[in-house]
């Protein structure tokens, strides 16, 4: 048999508001959080061929050493109980360690991919636990949209899609450890703190409005990287009604009124890498998966969308 290949997007996230409840008995942390798909994305290019061994190749750029894709694959595999040689071409245009998400999008998109390559029907159940033991943000990816996020973020439920945005997204070259980002706010975490994060949370969630203080991680990492605090500040002061940085940084994002507003804030950072974006809806997600699937006419309406996970028509 030859083999089968395709080609699909992974897109990145940004949160919408980030608040980090206590330290769990599995040494975890509980959070809660508003995921929101946005339009940058990487590209994938996966083929799959059966055969006696299971093979995985990933051309990269840049190669990343451990990469959740070769994960991804593995995973798939064994659940399926098939042998197979897996190739991927991943175009890396998520910028690494920014908080968006990229290297769990990457993995979510073969978890997707493979199975309809291989014309097998892996239920959506299955699909998010081998998602959330590869990593807690990869679950979101395979539905995306706007989502609300509990526990390490794995436990996930739909939301209405927030309001369009013309979005700016700077990624400066700063590395911000989560691991240091936890341990630092995990001293201030408090029964009293805690009541008052679900509380403003839950108001935030309800009201479809993020607080200007939502993602908990920026009282600790502006501490340590005041450019990012600088950054913020710069998107502010050139009309953005809102930012934040996502996830544990380091890249900070902020909304504009117009797409050319969006366009003078980026030239006021000088040098700092900025990236203009969409947000990217459920019904969006989907419609460009069945067009990169090449199965466009299973969508019923941009509301329905296709049939989820998407299945080969073929098989």
């Amino acid at each position: 048999m030859s083999a089968r290949h395709v080609t699909v997007p992974a897109f990145a996230k940004i949160n919408l508001g980030l608040r980090i409840l206590y330290k769990r008995p599995d040494n975890y942390h509980e959070l809660r959080t508003v995921f929101q798909t946005i339009s940058l994305q990487d590209s994938l290019a996966l083929s799959f061929e059966p055969s006696v061994e299971t093979v995985v190749r990933i051309d990269g750029t840049p190669e990343i050493a451990d990469n959740l894709v070769d994960r991804a694959a593995r995973a798939v595999l064994s659940h399926l109980g098939r042998n197979g040689t897996v190739h991927c071409v991943l175009k890396k245009r998520i910028p690494s360690g920014a908080g968006l998400g990229g290297g769990s999008s990457d993995a979510a998109a073969v978890l997707l991919a493979l199975p309809f390559l291989m014309g097998e029907a892996v239920p959506m159940t299955t699909l998010s636990a081998l998602g959330a033991k590869l990593g807690s943000d990869v679950p979101f990816f395979l539905y995306g949209g706007t989502a609300l996020g509990l526990g390490r973020g794995e436990e996930l439920y739909p939301l209405p899609d927030f309001p369009a945005q013309n979005g700016l997204l700077v990624t400066p070259p700063v590395h911000s450890s989560t691991p240091e980002a936890y341990k630092a706010l995990s001293a201030g975490l408090t029964s009293f703190s805690l009541q008052n994060k679900l509380d403003g949370f839950q108001q935030e969630v309800w009201s479809g409005v993020p607080a200007a203080d939502g993602n908990d991680f920026e009282s600790v990492v502006f501490d340590r990287h005041p450019e990012l605090r600088g950054i913020k500040d710069s998107l502010l002061g050139s009309g953005a009604s809102f930012s934040a940085m996502s996830g544990s940084g380091s890249s900070v994002f902020g909304f504009f009124s117009s797409a050319g507003g969006a366009k003078l804030a980026a030239a006021e950072l000088g040098d700092y890498p900025a990236h203009l974006f969409e947000l990217v809806s459920r019904a969006d997600y989907r419609r460009v998966w069945a067009e990169a699937l090449g199965i466009s006419g299973a969508i019923q309406n941009q509301t329905i969308g296709m049939e989820w996970p998407p299945q080969n028509p073929h098989e």
